[in-house]
């Protein structure tokens, strides 16, 4: 059977960008549909991509729109629309804010929609920055999404399985779309490194784009008040402003590479998590795999992966005493956090995903060949 494979756009490399690689692993001859590619933006990661075959939109080659794509993102509708996958049998779309489960697939093909999020911005949810505190974009915001939201409900209706990240987001895949969804939780890649036991772990570390909704600035200005040894690993447009309140024990080490994040985590006492509102949320897992446990807020995907008391503690608002708190108990424990860590990082593993990703493409399409 042909299939196809869709995702919003390449521009970074993240959560969404781990498991669109991961399901063109399971299926290397399907052709990937995308509105744009940034290579230049992807950096170190564009290797990744190098031997794919990628078919983008109109838009790779306006350089305004792509840009600019999430003020004018209502010219979504018009990116998806210009896709013809009717040659397929089945497409599998890998969709978040820019909702690329929007391509026309004609019956009897099979769409399946691995959901990582609803769109934020239409739904009250921390985004990536805060122009919405400028009143013209709050105004323009307000026209936009009005039709936006129409148009998001409208695709969620046409998928024909959808597929979660987490509970969390099926429940608000339930909320806003009036449909079910089950949940296979994503690929973490970890390597699983063999990992001196003994080895000494004297910083905190971040890692995550540098954007409003990661709250890094809450984990700067906490280490600024006790002085706490923390390294950032990640890019982004607030690098600046977290750069200009960070004291002498933050360190930025920018984009690193496998290897050396690997190293990162492999030195670090905790690894501390701060984005509000996540649908599921890698780091974590990522972490744990290296036997490194997690500080993170209690609330969205997370609390579905790390275990309070054995893989780490949870604050429960972002706020700088919240999380100085959670520090002071991390610290207090006396616990094997390696062990339970890594042990619990395998429930996520590659391996697990593709198994369950397959039989339930596979079960589907198999149900709507009998339906024939």
């Amino acid at each position: 059977m042909k299939i196809a494979l869709v995702h919003d756009y390449l521009r970074e490399y993240g959560g969404a960008e781990r498991v669109v690689e991961v399901l063109h692993d399971i299926w290397p001859e399907a052709p990937l549909y995308t509105s744009f590619v940034d290579w230049q933006a992807l950096r170190e990661h564009a290797k990744r991509f190098a031997s794919w075959d990628i078919r983008t939109s109109w838009v790779q080659h306006n350089p305004v729109v792509k840009k600019f794509h999430s003020p004018l993102r209502f010219l979504a509708p018009f990116v998806w629309g210009s896709f013809d996958l009717s040659a397929y049998d089945i497409v599998i779309s890998s969709s978040g804010w820019f909702m690329c489960r929007g391509v026309t697939v004609k019956k009897p093909a099979v769409h399946f929609c691995y959901i990582h999020h609803p769109p934020r911005n239409l739904y009250g949810y921390a985004t990536g920055r805060t122009f919405q505190k400028y009143a013209a974009v709050r105004a323009y915001a307000a026209f936009i999404n009005f039709f936006m939201r129409q148009y998001d409900y409208m695709t969620a209706q046409k998928v024909d399985y959808f597929i979660a990240n987490s509970e969390e987001t099926a429940r608000r895949v339930k909320k806003f779309y009036r449909r079910e969804a089950t949940v296979i939780y994503p690929p973490v890649d970890s390597k699983f490194v063999k990992q001196d036991e003994k080895q000494k772990r004297t910083y905190y570390l971040s890692v995550g784009r540098l954007v409003w909704a990661k709250q890094t600035d809450i984990i700067i200005r906490a280490a600024n008040e006790r002085k706490l040894p923390l390294k950032i690993v990640g890019t982004g447009p607030e690098e600046a402003l977290l750069r200009s309140i960070a004291g002498p024990t933050v360190e930025f080490m920018g984009s690193v590479s496998d290897t050396e994040l690997i190293a990162l985590y492999g030195g670090a006492k905790a690894t501390i998590f701060c984005a509000l509102d996540e649908d599921f949320g890698m780091v974590p897992i990522e972490s744990m795999s290296y036997g490194t446990p997690v500080i993170a807020i209690n609330q969205g995907g997370v609390k579905e992966t790390v275990v309070e008391g054995k893989t780490g503690v949870f604050f429960d608002s972002p706020k700088v005493s919240s999380l100085l708190d959670s520090i002071s108990r991390f610290e207090s424990k006396n616990i094997d956090w390696q062990r339970e860590s890594r042990n619990r990082a395998a429930e996520f593993s590659a391996e697990r995903f593709r198994k369950e990703i397959q039989a339930f493409v596979r079960m589907h399409t198999r149900r709507a060949e009998g339906k024939k």
